[in-house]
């Protein structure tokens, strides 16, 4: 990703979003030629030249100081995500490009304590939100027409948003699929630019701008927001309606891996939904045990 022009796009739709009412500017009446602020009139609220911002925008200086960022963050009334995503952008961390980036794979611990927990549906995804590691209910609950084994297999891995946009099963599956989307797309927009240099997360970015309209449009308005938790609706092909909310645990590391659990509310409808998918795993489970043990019990017999 190019981070001159990523900033520039950054800027240019937040100034669009203001208007001049919202900023306490006058607005003077008559019809605007652009959306929103024009450049003079957010170089004066963030307190410097318009030669200096433009050039800012057009990406031409790529030394922006703190204090000039914290005053742009001020004057667009950027939220505390998007001001991350600000500084990001304006000083972008380079690392070192691989000429063949290494498979990722969840740590043991963080596979030890997904697999521990009983009744919570639970993965581990890494920055580009390919699934690392699920456990049985997880899988279950969110890709149950993929196999169980696909994360142990870097090339099969399943990918969060190719699944939201791309695959028609994952799309039933959201009640609310347009709120999922967005969601979706403003945590990736800040993945992206935390991490500039990351060749397969660009590439992912632009397989789903190519294949998925919805993906464009969403990408081209520049959200950005740290999902940490929340509420999401399912509808799920063997169990029904359930509302599950979800928290993320990130890994402290530069990884970027992290951790998503959901839970029910305790003696909910979406609870009980919940706990007749985790018997209808754990049927699944002592059918396939039977059928195994009744086929090697007739070869040795047949021996």
């Amino acid at each position: 990703m190019d981070a001159p022009t990523e900033l520039g796009d950054f800027l240019r739709s937040r100034r669009a979003r203001l208007q001049p009412e919202d900023a306490g500017l006058p607005a003077y009446g008559g019809r605007r030629r652009v959306p929103g602020l024009r450049r003079e009139e957010l170089a004066q609220l963030a307190g410097m030249s318009l030669t200096y911002y433009t050039r800012l925008e057009q990406g031409q200086s790529t030394n922006a100081s703190e204090a000039v960022l914290d005053a742009l963050a001020r004057a667009l009334q950027l939220s505390e995500d998007e001001h991350a995503h600000l500084r990001n952008l304006a000083h972008p961390a380079r690392r070192p490009r691989r000429t063949a980036p290494r498979a990722e794979y969840a740590r043991p611990g963080m596979q030890q304590l997904i697999s521990a927990v009983e009744g919570v549906p639970a993965l581990v995804v890494d920055r580009r939100s390919d699934v690392l590691a699920w456990n049985p209910l997880a899988h279950a609950l969110l890709a149950g027409h993929l196999a169980l084994d696909s994360p142990d297999r870097p090339s099969e891995r399943p990918n969060l948003p190719q699944m939201l946009f791309l695959d028609p099963h994952t799309r039933e599956l959201f009640t609310d699929w347009d709120e999922e989307a967005r969601r979706t797309v403003a945590s990736l927009r800040l993945v992206a630019g935390r991490f500039p240099d990351d060749r397969r997360l660009a590439s992912l970015i632009g397989e789903l701008s190519m294949k998925s309209s919805e993906f464009a449009a969403l990408w081209s308005r520049h959200p950005v927001h740290n999902c940490l938790s929340g509420v999401k609706q399912f509808h799920h092909p063997i169990v029904g309606s359930m509302e599950l909310s979800f928290e993320v645990m990130h890994v402290p590391d530069e990884s970027g891996h992290r951790a998503l659990m959901y839970s029910a509310e305790p003696g909910s409808p979406s609870e009980a939904a919940l706990g007749l998918l985790a018997a209808e795993i754990s049927n699944r489970r002592l059918s396939e045990n039977t059928s195994s043990y009744d086929s090697e019990r007739h070869t040795g017999l047949s021996l």
